[in-house]
């Protein structure tokens, strides 16, 4: 029995980061109508909420962190998106609190939403701070006292990144 359209070509870009599926092969009024949402209000409108399981952590206890992104309307949203990361965190301003470079496609893609979607997703942070100089790799122990945790979508530099930032204690 013959298919009436061809099969896809599986893409590098099929799902999203935090693991959805996606097609955008296809027009829709849906793929419409969050095209003709203008950029700079897309960034405005989508929210970020980040949260750990505890405010006071002794020093070395894995912390629990949980990002949330909501589209406050009504209708789609594509936030576009320089490289294929689409949102991160960071500790103290480290990126996934390691200072390691991170190699991440250069081509652009988006972070989409459907209207008033909200997005969820948890990762757990070990407690320590990964650092590199030259062929050293070192795991180190924050010190004690107060540390940033950032959630954010990751909107091309110079623009309004949205984001959320939380801070713990280490004792």
């Amino acid at each position: 029995m013959k298919r009436s359209r061809p099969p896809r070509e599986a893409s590098q870009d099929s799902s999203d980061e935090l693991g959805l599926e996606r097609d955008g092969s296809r027009f829709s009024p849906v793929t419409v109508l969050a095209s003709l949402v203008p950029r700079a209000v897309a960034r405005r409108v989508i929210t970020v909420s980040v949260t750990t399981d505890r405010d006071v952590y002794e020093r070395d206890d894995p912390v629990e962190i949980t990002v949330t992104f909501e589209n406050r309307l009504p209708v789609p949203v594509e936030l576009p998106t320089p490289r294929q990361r689409r949102w991160g965190w960071t500790v103290d301003g480290y990126l996934e609190a390691s200072d390691e470079r991170r190699y991440t496609p250069e081509r652009p893609a988006t972070f989409d939403f459907r209207g008033g979607e909200r997005k969820r997703v948890s990762v757990t942070w070990n407690g320590r701070l990964e650092r590199t100089d030259g062929d050293c790799h070192e795991s180190v122990v924050p010190d004690a006292g107060e540390h940033e945790i950032r959630a954010f979508v990751a909107t091309a530099e110079g623009t309004a990144r949205p984001a959320d930032v939380i801070t713990i204690r280490l004792e």
